[in-house]
């Protein structure tokens, strides 16, 4: 649609209008963000807390913004869900254990030779066997969603993009940078990693479809982008160190 018929389309409709012909949003993103959620997390709960995402949204978008309002609405209603689950945090102190520390060799290997550390060496300085670092790196991928640059403790991710009216200029400025450090660390991936990440976040393909379209296995897949994940969050550590 174009920004004009929609600037038209959405002035004329009520809050109720926008979140009613908007509902079926909530139900892709709820259902995008259990693919790499664990059994035990309720589909139910995450689409209730994305339906207030898009009942705020509908209250507080104006159609002079730049962003469509499928736009600005997908950003709350993720938001939302992620917030719902950062309250009912369900994974063992043990999981978040491993993943900073699989995190942190990683990003000692490629500070130290300056090249993309394969699975074997990280393997080999966590003193863990092939089944050990698959099962790390599928936690990695589920239990904290895109928190790649956040401090210890947080999910600020970095992939999330916040409503810029609600931000100050320093944060604004802090998002910029980090926005940017971010495109060059995705850039900078192995090019299979960076194709499933690729696949996944902007074509919105499940780890399913995008086995099926590179011929590899689900599992594998999850494999490939868990490692994506940690290598990312490895380089935007060391960007926040440096920052």
């Amino acid at each position: 649609m174009k920004a004009g018929a929609e600037y038209l389309q959405v002035q004329g409709m009520s809050a109720d209008d926008l979140v009613r012909s908007h509902a079926p949003l909530v139900r892709r993103i709820a259902y995008h963000l259990m693919a790499r959620l664990p059994a035990s997390v309720d589909i139910g709960d995450l689409m209730q807390a994305g339906m207030i995402g898009l009942l705020e949204a509908s209250r507080n978008y104006s159609p002079g913004k730049a962003a469509s309002f499928e736009t600005f609405a997908g950003i709350r209603i993720r938001g939302a869900m992620l917030d719902e689950l950062r309250k009912t945090d369900w994974t063992p102190r043990s999981v978040h254990r491993k993943v900073r520390e699989l995190t942190e060799v990683m990003r000692q290997i490629e500070n130290e030779t300056g090249a993309d550390a394969d699975s074997a060496q990280v393997m080999k300085r966590m003193g863990i066997d092939a089944e050990e670092y698959h099962a790390i790196l599928a936690d990695s991928a589920s239990s904290r969603l895109l928190s790649l640059s956040g401090p210890e403790g947080e999910d600020s991710g970095a992939m999330e993009i916040a409503d810029s009216s609600l931000r100050g200029p320093s944060q604004e400025l802090e998002d910029h940078g980090m926005r940017s450090a971010l495109v060059e660390a995705i850039d900078g991936l192995p090019e299979r990693e960076k194709l499933v990440m690729s696949l996944y976040y902007d074509e919105e393909l499940n780890l399913k479809e995008i086995g099926e379209v590179l011929g590899v296995s689900e599992s594998r897949i999850c494999q490939i982008h868990g490692q994506a994940l940690t290598r990312l969050r490895a380089r935007m550590t060391g960007w926040r160190q440096a920052s």
